[in-house]
């Protein structure tokens, strides 16, 4: 008796380990990530309480991508602007490479534009769409101008984050920030496991954050093949 019920354990574990994996794709990307390094660690056959926090981190996870979802509106695009005429082509290049190099004239509307084309093509569901700028009054002014054209208050879709200041959400789906934000945020989230796109903006600039930036981007890529950079 002792022998089966020590069998059907590992039978039943792997069995709720399989299920759960079946939903990560509609699960947010970060839960997702921390429910596979559990399972890795556990070989493929955790006990009950790897189970019931492998179940709490899919509920969080299953539940951040609703909020996200439901707050989602196709973004429209304002006439003139070199990236509006251009909405298609960019969207095709995310849509069939992992990282895009987007070159245009100051004014061409990269900046504000690119985030709204990420979100119409699903982006910022499973996790964030991070956008950095390198200096903390362009993330404030760049985040305030998206949020208007979305007919949104910052904090909602569209929020920043600062030093000292966090004016994001569980709902939001794109996060402007300064390359020192995100650099630092390398330090407790290796895979950046936050994010599903990252807007590295203005990186001519070419900065000590955008090169160490840039360096570690490339070398985590092959680890992250669903993470989008531009």
């Amino acid at each position: 008796m002792t022998d089966n019920t020590r069998s059907e354990t590992p039978v039943d574990s792997r069995a709720a380990v399989k299920a759960m994996m079946s939903q990560l794709d509609a699960c947010n990307q970060q839960e997702a990530a921390r429910i596979i390094r559990r399972v890795s660690r556990c070989k493929g056959n955790p006990g009950n309480k790897d189970l019931e926090k492998m179940a709490q981190w899919l509920d969080q996870g299953l539940d951040k991508v609703r909020k996200r979802q439901a707050l989602h509106k196709p973004a429209t695009f304002p006439a003139g602007l070199p990236v509006s005429d251009r909405v298609e082509d960019i969207s095709d290049a995310i849509k069939n490479h992992q990282v895009v190099i987007i070159a245009g004239e100051t004014g061409s509307g990269k900046t504000t534009q690119i985030p709204k084309i990420c979100l119409n093509l699903g982006r910022g569901i499973r996790g964030l769409i991070g956008h950095t700028q390198p200096r903390r009054i362009a993330a404030r002014s760049v985040s305030s101008r998206i949020a208007e054209e979305l007919g949104e208050t910052v904090g909602q879709q569209v929020g920043y984050q600062v030093r000292f200041t966090d004016n994001t959400s569980e709902s939001s789906r794109v996060k402007v920030m300064t390359d020192g934000i995100l650099l630092a945020e390398v330090q407790h989230d290796r895979f950046l496991d936050r994010y599903d796109t990252l807007i590295i903006d203005e990186a001519h600039e070419r900065s000590l954050n955008i090169d160490f930036l840039l360096g570690y981007l490339k070398q985590l890529l092959p680890k992250r093949p669903d993470l989008k950079v531009i």
